[in-house]
């Protein structure tokens, strides 16, 4: 297990700057991911971690050992690739054994220690199989066996799930977790989902133009988002413009509401953060409602355990609501929409 500790770190390609003077320290044993979207430097600062990719400057430490100009063979390090890289001519056990046989292990701790990482992806069965006879999902064990066999002091994982279907995808990720937990190594892991992101990690960076946008525990990134590119990236949000009006209140639509502005800055561009889960619609039973939106339907999709609705607002305005389980609205009925108080306000 190791800190890895980032200083100052860029990186160029062809004039092109993917990594920009980035700082960053990732605690040892924690599970830590990379999010973002294509082409924003999470692929690239994790190919730097693994000494695939030389920075222009900075450095990087695993503890007090600076590996930055370290060749990759030399680090320590296990990695799980998005293809999963494995030798199609070598069966399941020499893939996974393949790393210690580098290293010169001694033949009877390399058939105990392929046999007892082989046990922990539930494969032991599989051994002399070669990949092609596996599925997607068990040739991705098979790399994170591979990966663990070797006891590295990081493990570094580049989108390993983005290739297997939803439902392989959720098995996969309790297993990773759950191993990783068990072995305490301290993993980078990069993803551009942020369901992935939050289900799996201690600390999230969202990163944003070869930079860091935010970082943070996932209930700290979802619930208070800094900016308006992390509220939409971390559990897409709604993101209005409104006009503050004092503490705890804001204009929208000709409507007060009270809500978090805690971050909201008079005569300054606000944006109320409105995630579709937390809204709910209500019949317009009623002449008045306390903190809702007159809104009107304007259409729905049924997806089994719930529904998402499109409402719009007064000046053509729409957003988003994510309701649990069959709404009975009627395209075109005139609504409530609530807005919890808890919602934020940010700055741009």
């Amino acid at each position: 297990m190791s800190t890895i500790t980032i200083q100052n770190l860029s990186k160029h390609f062809e004039q092109q700057a993917v990594l920009q003077d980035l700082n960053l320290t990732i605690p040892d044993g924690s599970f830590f991911t990379l999010l973002g979207p294509s082409g924003c430097g999470k692929t690239t600062l994790l190919r730097c971690i693994a000494g695939f990719n030389e920075p222009d400057c900075g450095r990087i430490l695993f503890d007090q050992d600076d590996i930055t100009h370290v060749p990759a063979h030399q680090r320590n390090i296990g990695m799980v690739f998005q293809d999963y890289a494995l030798f199609p001519d070598k069966t399941v056990h020499d893939n996974v054994a393949y790393g210690l046989r580098a290293r010169k292990v001694a033949p009877e701790d390399v058939k105990a220690r392929t046999a007892e990482a082989l046990a922990l992806v539930d494969l032991s069965s599989f051994g002399s199989r070669l990949p092609a006879q596996l599925s997607g999902g068990q040739r991705q064990r098979v790399a994170l066996a591979r990966a663990l066999v070797i006891k590295p002091r990081v493990l570094l994982m580049d989108e390993p799930l983005s290739n297997l279907d939803a439902k392989l995808r959720l098995s996969m990720r309790d297993m990773i977790r759950d191993l990783q937990r068990q072995a305490r190594i301290t993993t980078v892991f990069v993803t551009h989902d942020q369901e992935e992101a939050l289900a799996l990690s201690d600390q999230v960076a969202v990163m944003q133009s070869g930079s860091i946008a935010q970082m943070g525990a996932p209930d700290s990134l979802y619930a208070l988002p800094e900016t308006a590119y992390v509220a939409d990236f971390v559990g897409s949000a709604n993101l209005l413009e409104v006009e503050f009006s004092g503490p705890g209140l804001v204009m929208l639509a000709g409507q007060t509401l009270q809500v978090d502005t805690a971050a909201a800055r008079a005569g300054q561009r606000n944006q109320l953060v409105l995630r579709a889960e937390t809204l709910e619609l209500l019949p317009r039973d009623e002449q008045d409602a306390p903190n809702c939106l007159s809104v009107t339907l304007a259409g729905q999709q049924y997806l089994g355990s719930r529904t998402l609705l499109r409402v719009a607002l007064a000046g053509g305005l729409t957003l988003q609501v994510d309701a649990p389980g069959l709404q009975r609205y009627q395209t075109g009925q005139a609504l409530w929409l609530r807005v919890p108080p808890s919602c934020r306000v940010i700055c741009r």
